[in-house]
């Protein structure tokens, strides 16, 4: 019998996502600005509130979140964005673990 176990999610084993979506969806400060905003403020938020904060049209954002959304880096529910609570490892130093890679952000609004 060949069966194969998964270990659970902790934070020593992040779940992983795809490579080169991660890398793809990184590539723009932008996004970075974004992701930062997200991790900052510590909720879900709305396409206008992160435009907002990072000194953008919606239009913009909105074509941003796509693209963070199909990586997987963010999520939507209800037309609020945020990162997935599994990959934040210290929401206060703002810190983020995709498996590959984890991310530093700079404080929000630098």
């Amino acid at each position: 019998m060949n069966t194969q176990t998964s270990a659970p999610s902790t934070a020593e084993n992040t779940p992983q996502l795809p490579f080169e979506p991660i890398v793809a969806a990184l590539a723009t400060p932008l996004r970075w600005k974004i992701l930062s905003e997200l991790c900052a403020a510590g909720e879900p938020l709305m396409v206008r509130e992160i435009a907002q904060r990072v000194g953008c049209s919606a239009g913009l954002v909105s074509k941003h979140l796509a693209v963070l959304r199909w990586a997987g880096v963010v999520m939507v529910k209800r037309r609020l964005y945020q990162i997935p609570p599994q990959y934040i490892v210290s929401a206060d130093k703002r810190h983020v673990d995709f498996g590959h890679c984890l991310l530093r952000l700079p404080a929000a609004n630098q």
